[in-house]
């Protein structure tokens, strides 16, 4: 009797049945194509707009500063680090005047200027005349077009001096610290006992009265001296009143090492941020 044969058909296990689906969905779905790489060219134009862009803020929106003396004592100390607007108090342009709130130095501004007694150097000190302005000192005290200022943030911690304090109606002794320009040419703009600003020209004077060589002592700000007006500050830490008057490398080295090993315990963590006014 001939065995007949039965043609046995096996069900396809789960790994199978899961398997097609997937082959299937992969055969439906196209493959993304490859980012392409950025190619060395490529990479130094997006270097290129980084710098140019850095540059520009530097050179025209922004710049750090950091306060090296005690001239504007309470308002900025020693290890102070600022940045500085550049276009608030810049001259103003035509082809984008309209677009920037460009405006002149007021009276009480801080703001930041090459000395016109040392070219290259930077000053910070507070706007107290502007051109026009009648200005003169009583007792330490400042009057500007007869009136006597109200100054809280001054600081006097000295003693008595006829030139700094009764000025201009002292004149200078052969002892002060006034530039030999400022000796010749202040007479030309007193009258009456006070000082005259000319057009073009500020009067400035630091908080720390008693200390700070300012106008008083070598004249008046050119408005094209002016750089700009501080913002706020991003970073303060006690400084040594003499540490910037060190300049030689081993000088420069051992105050690295100093912030690195201080930075947490003497950074003035209070001051961060702060707005300069």
């Amino acid at each position: 009797m001939a065995a007949t044969k039965k043609n046995v058909k096996t069900a396809p296990n789960k790994a199978e049945k899961a398997e097609k689906p997937e082959k299937a969905e992969k055969a439906q779905k196209p493959e993304k194509p490859e980012k392409p790489k950025e190619t060395t060219s490529e990479f130094i134009a997006s270097i290129a707009i980084v710098l140019v862009t850095g540059l520009f803020i530097i050179t025209f929106a922004l710049q750090a500063f950091t306060i090296p003396s005690s001239s504007m004592e309470n308002t900025l100390l020693i290890g102070d680090h600022l940045f500085v607007d550049r276009m608030l108090l810049a001259p103003a342009t035509r082809w984008i005047g309209k677009l920037i709130p460009y405006r002149e130095p007021r009276h009480g501004d801080i703001f930041v200027f090459i000395s016109p007694a040392q070219p290259g150097l930077y000053l910070v000190k507070r706007v107290m005349g502007i051109p026009g302005d009648r200005i003169h000192l009583q007792d330490g005290m400042v009057y500007r077009n007869g009136e006597r200022l109200n100054e809280p943030y001054v600081v006097r911690k000295g003693d008595y001096n006829g030139y700094r304090d009764t000025f201009p109606g002292v004149p200078a002794s052969d002892y002060e610290q006034v530039t030999p320009e400022w000796r010749l040419t202040m007479p030309s703009h007193v009258q009456n006992g006070d000082l005259v600003v000319p057009p073009g020209s500020f009067f400035a004077m630091g908080d720390n009265r008693d200390v700070s060589l300012d106008s008083r002592y070598w004249g008046f700000v050119p408005r094209e001296n002016i750089i700009g007006r501080p913002m706020f500050i991003y970073w303060s830490f006690v400084t040594p009143r003499d540490e910037y008057e060190r300049q030689s490398l081993t000088d420069r080295i051992q105050w690295a090492f100093n912030i690195l090993f201080h930075f947490f315990d003497r950074t003035r963590w209070s001051r961060m941020f702060h707005v300069v006014r």
